[in-house]
């Protein structure tokens, strides 16, 4: 049996720290700020987005892998004597999985896997595919599994404020005013591979948060208690302290782990947004 090498895009938002542990090849999208395109993750950073946008008052862009950036990766390990499994953002986001799917043409043993998700909803399918690599399964039992765990990653966010939204054609300007002016903070959530509005928190970020993961996480016997990621653009630590004293007050999680969104995500929502992103147990 082949040992097993975990790819992922850099969408998945794990902290270097997991990427290290687990041995994980990030194969980073790229962010085009005003004609500098820059490695998301490697070359770029949130802040550099802030400045960016306060400068210019305009968003950066944000571009999938390539083809080529997949397949040398591919071809690598591929020589090595690997299976590969290689994780990317929903294929309703970006074309980032297409782009891996042409590259793993004519190779053997090479399976890209559709998250269906974005950020460490992703991160949830790459440390378990890590894990179960880890544990001695061979690619194609992994990948199986997997097709089973992609639906029920949960991954939502709130957003601080609707002005990256708004930048981005995805609210109108009256909203994001509307918004601001009656404090509403409203949450994203994904759901079958693409984005939606959820509810609508009003209030101070530190208590929208509190009832937004009283929300999350009211059900909590149907949710797996191994990992849960709190992810976030740069938020203040004692608000990320916060959130996690208020996620242990609803379930004991083997481990509650903090990571900083990339650029892709910071792009679309703009600073100090925030989310949760667990997986649900089967059925």
């Amino acid at each position: 049996m082949k040992p097993v090498k975990i790819i992922s895009d850099s969408t998945c938002d794990l902290s270097p720290e997991l990427i290290r542990q687990y041995d994980i090849e990030i194969i980073p999208l790229y962010i085009n700020l005003g004609g500098r395109v820059l490695r998301d993750g490697a070359e770029v950073a949130s802040a550099d987005i802030y400045e960016f946008v306060r400068q210019h008052h305009v968003l950066p862009g944000t571009i999938a892998s390539t083809v080529e950036d997949f397949r040398q990766a591919f071809e690598k390990w591929h020589d090595l004597g690997y299976d590969i499994i290689c994780h990317t953002i929903s294929s309703d986001m970006s074309c980032s999985c297409q782009n891996a799917r042409i590259a793993a043409e004519g190779l053997d043993g090479v399976y890209v896997v559709d998250s269906r998700n974005l950020s460490s909803g992703v991160g949830q399918v790459v440390i378990r595919s890590a894990w179960m690599a880890a544990d001695g399964l061979p690619a194609d039992q992994i990948v199986r599994k997997l097709g089973d765990i992609v639906p029920r990653v949960r991954a939502s966010f709130i957003l601080d404020t609707l002005e990256y939204m708004r930048r981005g054609g995805r609210c109108s300007g009256v909203a994001a005013l509307g918004a601001n002016l009656l404090h509403i903070k409203p949450e994203i959530v994904v759901e079958n591979g693409v984005m939606r509005l959820g509810s609508k928190f009003r209030g101070p970020l530190p208590r929208v948060l509190d009832a937004y993961v009283d929300q999350r996480l009211q059900k909590t016997d149907n949710i797996c208690p191994d990992v849960i990621f709190i992810t976030h653009t740069g938020c203040a630590p004692e608000i990320v302290r916060q959130v996690s004293a208020r996620i242990a007050s609803h379930l004991h999680f083997d481990h509650i782990i903090e990571t900083h969104a990339g650029g892709t995500v910071t792009s679309h929502s703009g600073p100090n947004t925030l989310g949760i992103l667990y997986v649900e147990k089967p059925q």
